[in-house]
């Protein structure tokens, strides 16, 4: 990827690219992935040539953003798992997780939607997944959550919740607390609990469910 370059940057250099990634963020957050590098030099107040010579299309303009964002998910997560209580580690996850989502259209489009090739996939698993799958291990360990439950729920069950941010956005925008806590609630170890259906998907069954579902969604980026 160009974009951020491997290369040091003169410090306005530097202040430009953290203005493009900024506003870039912001616009997105409003507005979706729909948005022109035009609408981001815009908002970021510099000329369009200036955004196309930090990034050479949207497509890497957007890689940067993903990268942030689940670094930033990341950071969430080991948030988390600093608190003392794992249960609440998990629900402070997947609440901030999802917050997060309500307010920025543009996150779940990028973590769901948009058609990121094999280096995104390839970073989310390296940076998010572990801290996820730890999250997971702790509160089973604690005995607070059922113990067939593992990691590689968690994107699917943020994905479910992430629809409910959509379908109510315009009449209800919290309605996916509600949600939330319906799911929450049924990941509660208890006495006397009947083992689940199947079994969590694997890495690989995930990323061909992604890849398939993201493939029928309307407006999806490729």
């Amino acid at each position: 990827m160009s974009s951020a370059g491997t290369r040091p940057l003169r410090k306005d250099a530097e202040r430009n690219l953290r203005r493009i990634l900024d506003a870039a963020k912001e616009v997105f957050a409003t507005r979706g992935l729909a948005v022109t590098m035009d609408d981001v030099a815009h908002h970021a107040g510099v000329g369009v040539g200036t955004v196309y010579r930090r990034f050479a299309n949207k497509d890497e303009l957007i890689e940067a953003l993903f990268v942030e964002q689940i670094e930033a998910l990341a950071e969430l997560g080991r948030e988390g798992l600093a608190l003392a209580d794992p249960w609440e580690g998990f629900v402070f996850f997947m609440e901030g997780a999802l917050d997060r989502q309500a307010r920025d259209r543009a996150l779940k489009e990028l973590l769901f939607e948009s058609g990121h090739g094999q280096e995104r996939v390839a970073h989310a698993r390296e940076t998010l997944a572990p801290v996820v799958t730890e999250l997971v291990e702790r509160a089973r360990a604690a005995g607070q959550m059922r113990p067939d439950v593992e990691g590689q729920d968690t994107p699917v069950m943020q994905m479910m919740l992430a629809t409910v941010v959509d379908f109510s956005r315009d009449v209800e925008p919290q309605l996916w607390r509600r949600f939330l806590a319906i799911v929450l609630d049924g990941l509660r170890a208890r006495p006397g609990q009947e083992p689940l259906p199947l079994p969590a998907l694997d890495e690989a069954q995930l990323d061909v469910a992604m890849g398939a579902w993201r493939g029928t969604r309307p407006g999806s980026h490729r």
